[in-house]
């Protein structure tokens, strides 16, 4: 009989194979010897795959068995790394080392471990690839990938505003972020993705466990959706502000958005260009603007007020959900009611989220995170510190929000420690010249400034 194994003491992690079938996607890993671990991603209705696509399809497969491995390596992050298929030219290696020290860099500060040093893919010694790889052709149409949330929605309007074809994405079984992606009247694609059942039973065997990069996990998903399926253009909704370090450890940046962040954008971008296909882009269509202009830009889409959410205990795998949308306990809530309230009347704000967050004592510490006032940003995926000042700061300027008690407290206490000049909201409201929108999409930008 085989003896469990102890995540923890293993020493080398394996790529083994991977494979695709009628729509399901094996992606399969293994500790040492151990038992192996297999992930399935499945791709409904699937159109059969031309000759064409098929090496482009393979390549974008590969590249999500490894971006994916990312959820199981973490379990006992041994220090050796073996592929299967071979060794990686650098450019893949160089995206995928990039992506495991930073992208868990928040799960090593937790969890007392440097990663540094540690990652190591095998590589061939091939140079990085600079030639493009062949056009593929692909329809002008743009995946979208829908989180339940506003940014998403605002990147949705956009596109729709330039009579943009797209479609709403997402991978899981949410029945909030379906309920989202209806709401948007566009065509709908959901994608399974089914964990390995044996990294829960790791887990229970002392399994290193905490942040991954997920949304790395899903832009992988998406590449390969959009070789299947036939789209030019994955879109996200990642912000400027997604780049910004949640605080610095040991000398490394710690950023829970890592893969959220332009750093990554750039790195998948060019790998599919150079690996996969000339011609299909993966961006962020919010990437020039920050939290505060997006959230004013979601201020005039009405019609999804009562479907949208962005309280991430609604998204747990486990554990229970609340009966509400808004949780208003968690920094998510606090930082979307926050940066909504300039732009909404209150009335209406308060009508969202069913209650007034600024108004109760007993959340002064979550609003301090957000203000970096004696404590760091939280480890979610929220606006930068000085964004969230400027917003507060704007509320304590209005009348029908002075009187609350953290807004009060704010003008009292904080804010004499605070620079004035550096406070106006106006700044933020301006885009940025730093993105990777294709050429077809950029008149969505002026959608939404």
């Amino acid at each position: 009989m085989t003896h469990p194994i102890q995540p923890r003491l293993t020493q080398v992690f394996r790529f083994v194979r991977h494979s695709y079938a009628d729509g399901v996607a094996e992606l399969v890993y293994a500790f040492d010897q151990g038992e192996e671990l297999i992930e399935r991603v499945r791709f409904p209705a699937p159109p059969a795959l031309t000759p064409e696509r098929k090496h482009a399809f393979n390549a974008a497969l590969r590249l999500l068995h490894y971006i994916a491995g990312v959820s199981y390596y973490k379990a006992g992050v041994p220090p050796k790394i073996e592929v299967a298929d071979g060794p990686l030219d650098d450019a893949t290696a160089d995206l995928l080392e990039a992506l495991y020290l930073h992208g868990l860099a928040e799960f090593a500060y937790r969890n007392g471990l440097d990663l540094r040093g540690r990652i190591a893919f095998p590589r061939s010694g091939e140079p990085s690839g600079k030639v493009e790889a062949a056009a593929l052709h692909l329809p002008k149409r743009t995946l979208v990938p829908i989180g339940g949330g506003k940014d998403s929605l605002v990147a949705v309007e956009a596109i729709k505003q330039i009579g943009g074809e797209a479609t709403a994405v997402w991978v899981g079984n949410s029945p909030l972020i379906a309920a989202c992606a209806e709401r948007t009247g566009l065509p709908m694609l959901n994608i399974q993705r089914e964990l390995a059942p044996g990294l829960f039973e790791l887990n229970r065997l002392g399994a290193w466990n905490g942040h991954i990069p997920v949304t790395a996990v899903n832009s992988a998903i998406l590449a390969v959706a959009a070789v299947l399926y036939g789209f030019d253009s994955i879109a996200f909704a990642n912000e400027r502000s997604a780049s910004a370090a949640t605080l610095e450890y040991e000398g490394q940046q710690v950023n829970h958005q890592w893969s959220k962040g332009y750093a990554f954008e750039q790195l998948l971008t060019d790998w599919l260009h150079t690996h996969v296909a000339s011609d299909l882009d993966y961006c962020s269509l919010l990437r020039p603007y920050s939290e505060l202009a997006i959230t004013r830009a979601f201020a005039k889409l009405t019609p999804y007020f009562d479907a949208f959410s962005s309280c991430n205990r609604n998204f747990k795998i486990l554990g229970p959900k609340p009966a509400d949308r808004w949780c208003g306990q968690c920094p998510k809530c606090h930082f979307v009611f926050l940066a909504l309230a300039p732009f909404l009347p209150k009335p209406r704000l308060l009508a969202i989220f069913g209650r007034n967050l600024l108004d109760d004592e007993t959340q002064a510490a979550g609003f301090d995170a957000l203000l970096e006032y004696h404590d760091h940003k939280p480890f979610e995926c929220v606006g930068e510190g000085a964004e969230a000042r400027a917003a507060m700061y704007t509320l304590s300027q209005r009348p029908e929000w002075q009187e609350d008690t953290l807004v009060a407290r704010f003008r009292s206490e904080i804010l004499p420690q605070l620079d004035v000049s550096q406070l106006a909201l106006e700044p933020w409201l301006h885009a940025s010249g730093e993105h990777r929108v294709p050429v077809r999409l950029q008149a969505a930008l002026a959608a939404i400034g």
